[in-house]
């Protein structure tokens, strides 16, 4: 078996798996039907044809950089302007960075590295607002999903790595088996995209960690941010060194209860 790693980053991204009528929310991590969609487009399969050889798929995620969710809404009126149509509030994921491994059949892997460097249809990070900033595909390795995951340095932003400490502690989500039995289950196993009958099963998914080194981190090496401000500033008190942005929660209703 072989390892097809991608990053998945952008200005904004969304993934959401349940998301219907007026409020369209977004997980924190891409979804196995939205890799899997994005793969098929990458092939040029259209929507209504068969996804069995994707499915085939053993699929994998890290969390790099985790981002923030944000709130957009929009307005739309009938082509004639008789009426207008209801205000529908989108969240997305902005400054996130991720990476994706999918694992299977060395044939196939090839194959869709060589689709995804040149697409049949254009690609996007869960909606077609959101175009990638970066190549998709990091490469090819004989390595298991997860090791594989584990090895990849990290990917997150340089002025995000400059803001966190000299080991990171990652979440990483994949699909269960033998070494990695299943701790969460989600619905987000595409059967069909066809507009008419999409389908969608459970897969048993294992939330896990993975430790990173952060190359980038103020506080590594002799002169230390924090010894030059305690030398430099005797009987004054020091400012803060760095304004971590205040934790964001994932969940897309938050805004509305601290209205």
């Amino acid at each position: 078996m072989t390892t097809l790693l991608l990053q998945f980053a952008g200005p904004l991204q969304a993934w959401g798996t349940g998301s219907r009528f007026a409020y369209r929310s977004t997980g924190p991590a891409p979804s196995k039907s939205a890799v899997i969609g994005l793969l098929a487009a990458a092939l040029g399969q259209r929507r209504a044809e068969p996804i069995e050889d994707l499915l085939e798929l053993r699929f994998g995620v890290r969390c790099d950089q985790p981002g923030r969710v944000v709130r957009d809404f929009q307005t739309a009126r009938a082509l004639d302007e008789s009426y207008s149509l209801p205000l529908t509030y989108r969240f997305y994921l902005s400054d996130a960075v991720f990476v994706v491994g999918v694992e299977g059949r060395h044939g196939l892997i090839e194959a869709l590295a060589e689709a995804l460097r040149r697409p049949a249809f254009p690609l996007f990070l869960g909606r077609r607002s959101c175009p990638p900033a970066r190549p998709l595909v990091l490469g090819i390795t004989d390595q298991a999903l997860v090791p594989a995951l584990e090895s990849l340095p990290w990917k997150a932003a340089a002025w995000y790595r400059r803001t966190k400490p000299a080991q990171m502690e990652l979440d990483l989500i994949v699909d269960s088996g033998l070494e990695h039995p299943a701790n969460d289950t989600m619905q987000d196993a595409p059967l069909s995209f066809d507009p008419h009958h999409r389908r969608y099963a459970l897969r048993g998914v294992h939330h896990g960690k993975c430790d990173v080194s952060n190359p980038d981190a103020r506080d590594r090496g002799e002169g230390s941010t924090t010894r030059a401000v305690a030398s430099g500033m005797r009987g004054a008190r020091p400012r803060a060194l760095r304004h971590s942005r205040p934790e964001t929660s994932h969940d897309p209703m938050a805004w509305w209860e601290t209205r």
